[in-house]
């Protein structure tokens, strides 16, 4: 029996990643910043606010988009800079990339979105997803689906997050990163020169094709795990 014979996933089935670019701490309002600090528990926590503002809702920029359609094996990035269109993306062939503002980059991925069945994710549930849809609402960019439905119905929500089915929807008191169950189950590691902590500064320093790589071998990666988890620990939970 194939992966597709035991999954009944909607199709087409598209991973995607976002990168997001924290608002510098001088950027932020004075009420919203005492407001962070004072929900900070540890001296250690407060000290580290500033520099994580790109997990805080509505405190970073979308910079990147990564989309890989598992159908058809190809995708591509969504990347801040200027053009519009598509072009061929020199540094991973076979894939495009799209530069345009936020609110460009945004509303492309809403136009796409629209004709996806399934969209993979790993954490896109509790990080990508509700990011993608509150950034896009604060710059006036109506989403074209709700990529947070019903958790434990992946038929119904058209997600499936990796995260939930390898900590098996909460029943698994660990949970580990991409690199992770990359490692274990023999997917090559999305991890180079760059990581999730580097992409505000490599922003504020223009380099935008750097994020647009790192962020497409993260999509990349997140779609051959998916396919090792089709057949075996994915239909669990359809």
């Amino acid at each position: 029996m194939n992966d597709s014979a035991r999954s009944p996933l909607k199709e087409p089935v598209v991973a995607f990643d976002i990168e997001v670019a924290g608002l510098e701490w001088e950027e932020v309002d004075e009420a919203t910043r005492h407001y962070l600090i004072a929900r900070a528990k540890t001296e250690e926590e407060k000290e580290s606010v500033p520099h994580r503002l790109a997990l805080v809702r509505g405190l970073g920029r979308v910079v990147a988009i990564g989309i890989w359609n598992l159908d058809k094996d190809a995708g591509g990035v969504l990347v801040h800079g200027h053009g519009g269109e598509y072009e061929d993306f020199e540094s991973h062939p076979g894939a495009k990339v799209f530069r345009g503002n936020e609110r460009e980059i945004l509303t492309e991925f809403w136009k796409r979105a629209e004709n996806w069945g399934t969209v993979v994710t790993f954490n896109g549930r509790s990080y990508d997803g509700p990011v993608l849809m509150t950034r896009s609402a604060m710059l006036d960019v109506a989403p074209s689906r709700n990529l947070c439905g019903y958790r434990y119905s992946m038929a119904r929500s058209r997600h499936c997050d990796l995260m939930d089915v390898l900590g098996f929807y909460g029943a698994a008191r660990e949970t580990y990163s991409l690199d992770y169950w990359c490692r274990r189950f023999g997917v090559e590691s999305p991890k180079g020169r760059m990581d999730g902590s580097m992409v505000g500064e490599s922003a504020r320093q223009g380099r935008y094709d750097e994020i647009a790589e790192y962020c497409l071998r993260d999509t990349v990666a997140t779609a051959d795990l998916f396919r090792h988890l089709r057949g075996t620990l994915i239909p669990l939970f359809d």
